[in-house]
């Protein structure tokens, strides 16, 4: 799984004439899926990007706090897109997961940012519509992650035990 994370003062996306989602200060979060991810990605990501710090704590020390220690919103919007590969001048999606599959995978993705978040601050666009992404950056501050493709158990079990005694530590 890719992710191009943005931290916003505001963000939304509307179809058509509708707003889908919008949200203020937090992070907007295009997410792409590869053909070779599977739940352990999206574990490890949503983690990632939930412990993200590009936020300034209340005495101003930068890239000290994350989304969930402010307590702002995420803007999670479906971009199979990352996964382009250009051959001559054209961009080529066969390495991003086909539509269907992956469209199980964004939901879950969102599904398991809301059951380690709050589920109220986790908003999404619309899979597979024509959006139109308006994104005021912050900063600007953008940051790419992208999965290992030979994510293990053990990489799991360490990124839990740092976010536990994250927790301990507060």
């Amino acid at each position: 799984m890719k992710a191009l994370i943005q931290r916003v003062t505001r963000a939304s996306v509307t179809v058509g004439d509708r707003t889908v989602s919008s949200i203020g200060p937090g992070l907007c979060v295009l997410l792409g899926v590869s053909r070779k991810d599977d739940d352990k990605h999206i574990q490890y990501l949503a983690k990632k990007v939930l412990n993200l710090r590009v936020f300034e704590d209340d005495a101003g020390k930068k890239w000290d706090k994350s989304v969930m220690d402010r307590g702002l919103d995420i803007l999670c919007v479906s971009q199979f897109t990352l996964y382009s590969i250009l051959k001559g001048n054209k961009p080529d999606f066969h390495s991003a997961m086909m539509a269907d599959d992956a469209e199980v995978m964004y939901e879950k993705f969102i599904a398991e940012l809301r059951r380690l978040y709050r589920s109220d601050s986790i908003k999404a666009g619309e899979f597979g519509a024509l959006m139109q992404v308006e994104i005021v950056n912050n900063g600007p501050v953008t940051i790419a992650m992208e999965t290992p493709t030979d994510l293990s158990e053990k990489q799991l079990n360490k990124q839990q035990l740092r976010n536990e005694a994250a927790v301990v530590e507060e």
